[in-house]
């Protein structure tokens, strides 16, 4: 699309690092520019006689995320030294900073902070809301000890889908992520039998195995879902696709899939009081337990409803 970028988040941390190379291979793989974006999250005053507005930062803290901007455009030049760089610093928050620097068509990069099981409930305060309500994919990029990323290909693309809209616009994000290196995109549609049942019993009295039954469900909603996506790709893409069927937890499924992929997508159908504001419970699930990058697709981006 024109105009569009990659928008990565910094912080200057090693996690925000690994976030940063993602961010900048998929800038090269897309042919667009880098867009690096340090938040200094300034608080607000509210005035009786004016609106909100937040404070100045100081000398000191103007200086400091000059530095961190200036080491993150040396990184990612270090590493894709072809790809049109440009930096900014926001006074917000980085959830808001990035949302409001970020449009339909563009891509979302974000590190995580590698935090424990206890912790990783609150993994992703800035991944989460940012996946929520982000106006375009957001990709969270977990690091390993040494602040970098598992990988930065995309040869090799998980998508989670089921019966949803949201679903069928994840499988066409994650064939177009894949068309950028003629990858392959595993395609995993999973079920949970509902409830305890005594399958010999079922097939005496004339029923159809549960598990034959579901099997044959994903079998026509895979099928159906990957002829409809398809038909919208250009006749040039070049995509190999496999499937994965199999009855077992969706965030289980989906991290099985993912161990040998480069990326996983997922789409959000979360609902929070506020329309968007939470992510939904696979999402969420895989965000905190990935080794390899996870694409969110906010339940409400690029759509009119």
């Amino acid at each position: 699309m024109a105009n569009s970028k990659v928008v990565v988040g910094t912080d200057g941390s090693d996690h925000s690092g690994a976030a940063l190379e993602w961010a900048a291979a998929e800038a090269a793989r897309r042919g667009v520019p880098l867009h690096i974006v340090h938040a200094l999250g300034m608080p607000l005053i509210v005035s009786a006689y004016g609106g909100p507005s937040r404070f100045e930062p100081s000398e000191e803290m103007s200086g400091q995320a000059t530095a961190v901007l200036t080491n993150a455009v040396e990184h990612a030049r270090s590493v894709q030294p072809e790809v049109e760089i440009e930096s900014v610093t926001a006074l917000e928050e980085a959830p808001l900073a990035l949302i409001r620097q970020s449009h339909p068509g563009d891509l979302i990069v974000l590190g995580t902070r590698g935090l424990g099981a206890i912790a990783s409930m609150f993994v992703g305060s800035v991944s989460v809301r940012v996946g929520a309500q982000a106006p375009c994919p957001v990709v969270v990029v977990p690091s390993d000890d040494s602040g970098k990323p598992a990988t930065t290909r995309l040869d090799r693309i998980v998508v989670g889908v089921d019966a949803s809209r949201n679903s069928r616009r994840a499988l066409g994000l994650a064939v177009d992520m894949a068309a950028e290196t003629e990858g392959e995109v595993v395609v995993v549609n999973s079920w949970e039998v509902p409830y305890p049942y005594d399958p010999l019993a079922m097939a005496a009295a004339g029923y159809q195995p549960q598990e034959t039954l579901f099997d044959q469900q994903s079998e026509q909603l895979v099928a159906e879902l990957l002829a409809d996506v398809m038909d919208d790709q250009r006749e040039d893409t070049n995509v190999e696709v496999s499937v994965v069927r199999t009855q077992a937890n969706p965030v289980d499924a989906l991290l099985e899939a993912s161990a040998e992929a480069d990326a996983v997508v997922v789409g959000s159908r979360g609902r929070g009081t506020v329309r968007g504001l939470l992510l939904g419970s696979v999402s969420q699930g895989v965000l905190h337990r990935s080794k390899v990058p996870v694409v969110v697709l906010p339940r409400h981006a690029d759509e009119d409803d």
